[in-house]
């Protein structure tokens, strides 16, 4: 098979970019042709002033991406294409383009940006839902993409337009959805139910299970607002037993969070950066456990599939997807979002049953050798890609 992927990649590295070339891999790795066209956000910063002025039109309707897509199809003739991301310097303009040379597309849906102009129903320090519970007037009213009103509009304008025009429902052969929490989200949304599939993310190469039950406390992704940092250092100064906790990642918070640690006096918290991919293997290796205390509703984070694979068990917040994957007192805890005291305590009990948590570790690895692996993701994909080649380009009514 021949297949057409097609990623905007965003000027910070993230999940989406691990998930994406994780299924580049399985595909390629599974014997299948892949035609790559890759764009980044990155492009924004050579453009010049008027350009720039020029951007709205790029989010709503990149011409340049339409033509080369469009030639990419003449050229290489896919069975299909997956869309990962699209924005903002490709847009749904490439939608268009597969359906004019009859490729049927499928689309994973990494995050919420086609009901919410944030992308993460997060406002405030809350969940926030007004978009599509009201209108896409609350995201601009609130600035919710990058607090800017500005800039939210661009967004919400490229939203509100390929409603108009039926593009998500009319032009997407099939979705895929990471967990059934955001596939009944989407579907909430307006989304056509019976066009969304579920497929998790996964871990490509197996990081080998853990063989000891860890020495710290560990979190792993970006440092920003609706991760739950402020949270999780609170919680810290609870914690009694003077626990480790190590911070891999970077973002815009890391400065005030250091500065936070430092003026509480946290000096058992270590701000370890971003690292590569096998030093991330080795530091959920060498942890007790891992903490997810984000307060948004996290889509799938890569991590928690990667904890599982290591055999290292997860404590998370209470809401959202989290609760789906992580299975409270099997794979880890759950504990109350935005609650450091709850969190507190799942830490001192964490750190007091030693071996609870290992045995609840070697069920995480369980529950990644029997759904988080490259092959049993590879399944799931080829079923979802042989239900669309099966229907063709016409979407389901």
């Amino acid at each position: 098979m021949k297949i057409l992927l097609i990623h905007n990649a965003y000027c910070e590295p993230g999940g989406e970019d691990v998930a994406f070339e994780a299924e580049r891999r399985l595909l390629e790795d599974g014997g299948h042709q892949v035609v790559l066209y890759r764009r980044t956000n990155w492009e924004v910063e050579n453009y010049s002033g008027l350009k720039r002025l020029a951007l709205v039109r790029q989010v709503v309707w990149a011409t340049d991406a339409q033509k080369d897509i469009a030639a990419l199809l003449r050229q290489e003739k896919p069975d299909l294409a997956h869309i990962h991301n699209t924005f903002m310097m490709v847009s749904p303009s490439v939608y268009y383009a597969c359906q004019e040379a009859d490729v049927p597309v499928v689309q994973t849906l990494h995050n919420y940006r086609l009901l919410c102009p944030g992308g993460n129903f997060f406002r405030n320090g809350r969940n926030c839902e007004d978009c599509v519970e009201h209108s896409l007037w609350r995201g601009i009213r609130h600035a919710c993409y990058r607090d800017s009103h500005p800039a939210t509009t661009t967004v919400a304008l490229m939203l509100a337009l390929h409603r108009g025009w039926r593009t998500w429902t009319d032009r997407v052969n099939r979705y895929i959805a990471l967990t059934e929490f955001a596939r009944q989200k989407f579907i909430s949304g307006g989304l056509p139910a019976e066009n969304i599939s579920v497929k998790p993310n996964f871990v490509h190469t197996d990081p080998g299970e853990r063989t000891a039950g860890g020495e710290y406390a560990l979190f792993v992704g970006r440092l920003s607002p609706e991760k739950g940092l402020h949270t999780l250092l609170e919680s810290w100064a609870h914690v009694r037993n003077g626990l480790p906790l190590h911070i891999v990642g970077d973002g815009p918070m890391r400065a005030q969070l250091e500065a936070d640690a430092v003026g509480r006096g946290l000096t058992n918290i270590h701000f370890r950066g971003r690292l590569v991919r096998s030093a991330v293997w080795d530091a959920i290796r060498s942890a007790k456990f891992l903490i997810l205390p984000s307060e948004c509703y996290e889509n799938f984070p890569v991590t928690v599939a990667e904890a599982f694979a290591c055999g290292t068990p997860v404590i998370c917040s209470r809401h959202g997807a989290m609760q789906e994957i992580v299975s409270d007192n099997h794979t880890g805890l759950h504990f109350t979002p935005g609650s450091p005291d709850d969190l507190a305590q799942k830490v001192e009990w964490a750190s007091t049953h030693s071996s609870r948590m290992v045995e609840m570790g070697r069920e995480a690895r369980r529950e990644y050798e029997s759904r988080y692996t490259s092959e049993k993701n590879y399944a799931l994909l080829m079923e979802i890609y042989r239900r669309v080649l099966a229907g063709g380009c016409a979407v389901a009514a």
